[in-house]
């Protein structure tokens, strides 16, 4: 009998292949933890806050009256009519239930929007720093990715002529995130409007990634959908997993106009065949009753970045800017590491404080780590305290 050589397709095989040290130093602090290792985690963006108990207490009451069945590929009407809704207060641009289809999580709706806008070889622009998790959808899809840097020099911001310029004939897709993971960038209504005329002047899509945008500090996010002056170019993408403690429940969506709409929900038929109904009312409550509790996550994370911040400010060697939103401050350790992936990796070694290398985010970010808020004040602090010794400590060595 010969031995079985199993095949595996394209889309696997980028999925494997992708980034294979992204959560490198994650994966080590996590083995070391579960030798009884006191690590501290400052790696991942997953929320430290439990979902408020008033979105507990409706889900398991959906749970009660049989709320278990499938779902219509596009979404429950209740969760379309609360995304309609909000879109439609906050936008010139009234938003119907039939504008929205719905996905388990924010990263399936880019996954799918993208797959039904993108053919092979085609090319996607991207400003970057970026969400890691671009990578290896635009691998699977076996897309033509351009990045156009954000520099660090310049706080990481937005920037529309740039995107503009590295726009070329074979552009079918421009995709920005705002605000920002990892940066906290938000980009202004001005730069949305430009960007998005200019877009369909060009006839592009241009995709907008919105899960950070109840999470703001000094000012509020605008939507594409509110900045632009025509939307059948423009699709948004939101969800609740950053904003209402959610991440677990794998609820976003997609809001679109016209024959996308269609392929988006004839692509969610196909590939999930509905997210749970119980989960999707759950988060249309949400959504109508979410403004204490979202205020006060957001209080917090406003907090702990000043904290940050600060004690970064203090720490000789270290700098940093302050984000405008978002659960992420970027740290520059350019001074004291040849990049991000030394830093983070003998940081482990030295503190035990496992932080995120900037580079997978893109070359604007090779010199920096990501740090995150999603950790309470009592724990930044003992992280803050053996950052400050790592550094003291190196920088005495190289003296």
């Amino acid at each position: 009998m010969t031995d079985f050589t199993p095949r595996f397709s394209l889309q696997s095989e980028a999925l494997a292949c992708e980034g294979s040290n992204v959560w490198a130093v994650s994966d080590r602090a996590h083995s070391l933890a579960r030798k009884g290792e006191d690590v501290i985690f400052l790696c991942v963006g997953d929320p430290n806050f439990d979902t408020p108990e008033p979105i507990l207490d409706f889900a398991r009451a959906r749970l009660g009256v049989g709320r278990t069945h499938y779902s219509p590929a596009a979404g429950e009407p209740m969760l379309q009519r609360a995304i309609a809704d909000i879109e439609s207060r906050v936008s010139p641009h009234p938003c119907s239930p039939d504008d929205v289809v719905v996905f388990p999580g924010g990263t399936n709706a880019i996954y799918a929007v993208l797959s039904c806008l993108l053919n092979p070889g085609e090319e996607i622009v991207i400003p970057e720093p970026m969400y890691i998790g671009y990578v290896p959808i635009c691998d699977n899809l076996r897309l033509s990715v351009k990045r156009v840097a954000c520099p660090a020099e310049k706080d990481f911001a937005f920037d529309v002529e740039a995107i503009k310029a590295a726009i070329s004939e074979q552009t079918r897709v421009v995709m920005i995130n705002t605000p920002v993971n990892p940066t906290g960038a938000m980009a202004t209504p001005a730069q949305l409007r430009a960007l998005a005329a200019y877009c369909r002047k060009r006839a592009i899509w241009l995709v907008c990634d919105e899960m950070y945008s109840m999470i703001t500090f000094a000012r509020r996010h605008t939507s594409l959908r509110t900045a632009a002056e025509a939307l059948d170019n423009i699709v948004v993408i939101d969800g609740l997993s950053k904003s209402h403690a959610m991440s677990g429940w794998r609820l976003g969506w997609a809001v679109a106009r016209g024959p996308l709409v269609d392929r988006l929900a004839q692509f969610a038929g196909a590939t999930i065949f509905g997210c749970p109904q119980f989960i999707q009312e759950a988060a249309a409550f949400a959504l109508e009753f979410d403004s204490y509790f979202v205020k006060q996550m957001c209080d917090a994370y406003e907090r702990r970045r000043d904290l940050i911040v600060a004690r970064i400010g203090r720490i000789p060697g270290l700098g940093c800017y302050s984000p405008e939103a978002g659960m992420f401050v970027m740290v520059d350790v350019s001074d004291v590491a040849a990049s991000g992936q030394e830093f983070a990796e003998a940081l482990l070694d030295a503190e035990r404080v496992s932080v995120l290398p900037g580079a997978p985010f893109g070359q604007s970010a090779v010199n920096h780590v990501r740090l995150t808020l999603a950790a309470d004040e009592v724990v930044l602090t003992r992280a803050l305290d053996r950052i400050e010794r790592f550094v003291t400590h190196r920088c005495r060595q190289v003296g």
